[in-house]
C-alpha cells in the first residue's frame, strides 16, 4: 500500500492561476509500519511563476523564434501574452478581399511593429482597394517590405499614396495587381530606400506604346535587385534598370519583345556592378550576350530557353566574365550552343563551381577541359542530353576531382557508368539519376554498396518534359538539389502555357503513384510480418 501525489482541499481550489498541480510518477516504497502518516493531510505545493518575472523584451524575444502557429496559441495564454505578441510580431500575411477593410484599425492597434506585410486576394474575389491601402500605410509607418498579390482593385492613386507615407520601403513584390506605370513611378520617387522590386504580371502597363517609361526615380542609386516577370510591355523598365548605378540581380522571365537594346544599354554604363542575371524565355541574341559580357563582375548566369544565343554569346561571356561561378544553360534542344562554346567557358572561367545544362549536347572534349581546368567544379547536372552516355560519365569520374554533387536526367547512361562513378570523383557525397532506362536498380544498389557514404537517389520512371524555371518562388526549385535553386522535371513550373492549378496538381498525383504503391507495399509487407510475430508469441 502506498500513497502518490498531494491533494487539494476544496477550499483551495479556486487559488491563484499561478498555482500548480503536481502528479508524482515515483515509484513510492510501502509504508513502513512505525511511519505515522495522516491520510486526511492536505499539502498544497506553490511554485512560482517564473515566466511572470520575465521581462517583455525576454518574452518577445521567445515569441520570435515559434512558428506562426505556436505564436498564436501563445497569445491566448493571458492578456500579456497577448499584448507582448502582438506588439513583437513584425510579419504579417493577410487575406486582402474587400471586408478586410473594417478589420484595419484593430489589426494594426495591435500589430503596430509590423514592417513586413503581405496582402494576398484569391482571384475570384473582391480585393481591398485605395481607402484599404491608405489606411493601412498610416498605420504602419515603419513598414520596409510590401508584397501585393491579384489586389486588382488598387490603382495608381492609392499607390501614389501609399509611397508618400511608406517612404522606408526596402522591398516592393506585386503580382496580378492592375495599377500601372504611375503608381510605379510614385515608389521610385517617394521610396528612396528600396532595394529590390518585383513585378509579375503588371496588367496596368500592358497599353504597348501608349505606356510612359518607369524610373529611374530617386530610388535608382539604392537598387540592387530587379525581377520582372510575364510582363508584356517589360520595356518600359529600361530607365529604372538602366538608371540603377548599384544594381547586382536583374532578373527577366517570359517578358514580350526584344530585349538586345535595353541590355546594351546596361552595359553602356562605365560601372556596371551586376554580379547575377537569369534570363528566361526572352528574345534575346548573341548580341544581348556580348553586351552583357561588359558586365566583368558577372558571377551567376542564367541562360533558359533563348533559342538565339548561340555558342559565340556563350564565347564573349567567357572571355569578360572570368569571375563567373554558375552557369546554367537550358537550350531547348535547338543544338546552337555546345562544346564550342563550353571549351571557352573552360578555357577562360577558371572559378566555375556549379553547371547546369539542359538539352545541350556536350561530348568528352568539353567536359574534359571543363573538369581538368575548372579545379572548383562541385556541382554538375546533365538532363535531357543525347551526347551523355557512358564514356561521359567516365571522363566526368576520372577528372573531376573536386565534384560532390552530380544530376544525371533522361539521358543514355547505363550500369557502366554507374560503375564509372565508383572508382572516381573522391569527394562526390551524392549522385541523382532519374529517367535514365539504361541504369538499372542494380546498378544503383553496387554503387551505394561499393561507396557507402555516397547518396545515391535514382528514379526510373517514366519520361516527362523537361522544365528548367528558376522564375517561381517558392520553390522548390532544385536540380541534383542544388543550393542554387534550379528546378528540373518534376511538376512543370507555371508559365505562359496556361495550365492550371489543377492540373498541375494531378500531374504531381499520378508522377507519385509509384512511390505511394511501393511505400504501401512495404507498410503491408511490415504489417503482415509484425501480426506473424505477435501470433507465435500468444503460441508460445
Amino acid at each position: 500500500m502506498g500513497q502518490s501525489g498531494s491533494t487539494i482541499s476544496g477550499s483551495n481550489r479556486n487559488n491563484s492561476i499561478h498555482r500548480k498541480k503536481y502528479k508524482s510518477t515515483a515509484i513510492i516504497a510501502p509504508i513502513q509500519a512505525e511511519e505515522k502518516v495522516d491520510f486526511n493531510e492536505t499539502s498544497l505545493i506553490e511554485t512560482p511563476d517564473l515566466i511572470s518575472e520575465l521581462p517583455d523584451e525576454c518574452l518577445a524575444c521567445i515569441f520570435q523564434s515559434l512558428s506562426s502557429g505556436d505564436r498564436k496559441r501563445c497569445s491566448l495564454v493571458c492578456q500579456r501574452w497577448f499584448t507582448i505578441e502582438g506588439q513583437s510580431r513584425h510579419r504579417l500575411s493577410l487575406d486582402a478581399r474587400s471586408d478586410l477593410l473594417l478589420l484595419i484599425p484593430s489589426l494594426f492597434s495591435r500589430f503596430d511593429s509590423v514592417s513586413k506585410l503581405a496582402l494576398k486576394c484569391e482571384r475570384r474575389s473582391t480585393s481591398i482597394g485605395d481607402e484599404a491601402l491608405i489606411l493601412i500605410s498610416l498605420k504602419c509607418r515603419n513598414l520596409t517590405r510590401l508584397k501585393l498579390r491579384a489586389c486588382r482593385e488598387l490603382t495608381d492613386s492609392g499607390i501614389t499614396a501609399f509611397a508618400k507615407n511608406c517612404k522606408g520601403l526596402k522591398k516592393l513584390s506585386c503580382g496580378s495587381c492592375t495599377f500601372g506605370a504611375k503608381g510605379m513611378n510614385a515608389v521610385l520617387d517617394h521610396c528612396a530606400n528600396l532595394e529590390e522590386l518585383s513585378v509579375k504580371r503588371l496588367r496596368g502597363i500592358t497599353d504597348g506604346m501608349a505606356t510612359q517609361p518607369i524610373g529611374p526615380g530617386f530610388a535608382s542609386n539604392a537598387l540592387k535587385t530587379i525581377c520582372l516577370k510575364e510582363l508584356y510591355n517589360g520595356q518600359c523598365f529600361g530607365p529604372v534598370i538602366a538608371g540603377s548605378k548599384n544594381l547586382k540581380t536583374l532578373k527577366l522571365f517570359r517578358c514580350s519583345g526584344a530585349w538586345d537594346d535595353l541590355l546594351e544599354s546596361i552595359s553602356d554604363r562605365v560601372n556596371c556592378c551586376l554580379s547575377e542575371i537569369h534570363l528566361e524565355r526572352l528574345q534575346v541574341s548573341d548580341r544581348g550576350l556580348s553586351s552583357i559580357s561588359n558586365c566583368v563582375k558577372l558571377e551567376i548566369l542564367h541562360l533558359v530557353k533563348t533559342p538565339e544565343c548561340t555558342n559565340l554569346g556563350l564565347i564573349s561571356i567567357a572571355d569578360h566574365c572570368k569571375l563567373l561561378r554558375k552557369l546554367h544553360i537550358d537550350g531547348w534542344k535547338t543544338n546552337r550552343i555546345g562544346d564550342e562554346g563550353l571549351i571557352a567557358i573552360a578555357n577562360r572561367c577558371p572559378n566555375l563551381q556549379e553547371l547546369v545544362l539542359i538539352g545541350v549536347n556536350p561530348t568528352t572534349l568539353s567536359l574534359g577541359l571543363l573538369a581538368s581546368n575548372c579545379r572548383n567544379l562541385e556541382r554538375l547536372a546533365l538532363c535531357g542530353s543525347e551526347s551523355i552516355g557512358d564514356a561521359e560519365i567516365s571522363c566526368i569520374a576520372a577528372k573531376c576531382i573536386a565534384l560532390r554533387k552530380l544530376c544525371i536526367k533522361a539521358c543514355p547512361v547505363s550500369d557502366h557508368g554507374m560503375e564509372a562513378l565508383a572508382g572516381g570523383c573522391p569527394n562526390l557525397v551524392k549522385v541523382k539519376v532519374k529517367k535514365c532506362r539504361g541504369v538499372t536498380c542494380e546498378g544503383a544498389d553496387w554503387l551505394r554498396a561499393s561507396r557507402g557514404s555516397l547518396a545515391v537517389n535514382l528514379d526510373t520512371g517514366s519520361l516527362e518534359p523537361l522544365e528548367a524555371s528558376t522564375s517561381d518562388g517558392g520553390i522548390p526549385e532544385n536540380a541534383g538539389e542544388f543550393a542554387s535553386g534550379l528546378r528540373i522535371g518534376g511538376v512543370p513550373s507555371s508559365s505562359s502555357n496556361g495550365r492550371s492549378a489543377l492540373a498541375k496538381a494531378r500531374l504531381g498525383f499520378f508522377a507519385g503513384r509509384s512511390y505511394v504503391v511501393c511505400t504501401l507495399r512495404r507498410w503491408s509487407s511490415t504489417s503482415r510480418n509484425n501480426n506473424t510475430s505477435a501470433s507465435n508469441q500468444r503460441r508460445s
